[in-house]
């Protein structure tokens, strides 16, 4: 299973290719093929799956029942913003325009590891997410963490 951490911040080019942080690669497993399917995140954001981790969220998607409107909605809205990239012999993956606009990103990317994905935030979207979360990280991480 994939475990991506950390932060970086790097250059997009004019294509919309980004390295991914070697940290980050590491932690691909070879069933992921250099593959990753980027999405539309649920915050203002792109995601990456390794291919492998991917596959897992597709059996759940495969379970979603198709009659229901907000599940029906979702598979749509998610489906719809998938795409396979694959990494180049330059370590790189292109990140869609389409993607690139929602998420509001030109020149640069910041690349955060969360678990299982990688996510591509413009730099000021990212700061902007985390000075306006409700909850400082001492009493989110004392919610989180406790006892179960």
């Amino acid at each position: 299973m994939a475990f991506f951490k950390g932060q970086e911040t790097y250059s997009l080019d004019s294509k919309g290719r980004v390295n991914i942080p070697a940290k980050m690669r590491r932690s691909l497993s070879p069933e992921a093929q250099d593959t990753f399917v980027v999405t539309r995140g649920v915050d203002r954001c792109i995601v990456a799956y390794p291919l492998d981790e991917w596959r897992k969220y597709e059996e759940r998607f495969s379970r979603l029942n198709q009659y229901d409107e907000q599940e029906r909605f979702f598979l749509r809205m998610i489906l719809a913003w998938s795409e396979e990239v694959q990494l180049d012999a330059q370590q790189r993956i292109m990140l869609p325009r389409r993607h690139l606009e929602f998420a509001g990103i030109d020149s640069k990317v910041t690349i955060v590891g969360v678990v299982d994905h990688i996510e591509f935030w413009a730099p000021e979207e990212f700061e902007r997410y985390l000075a306006g979360f409700a909850r400082s990280y001492e009493e989110v991480a004392a919610h989180v963490m406790r006892s179960p």
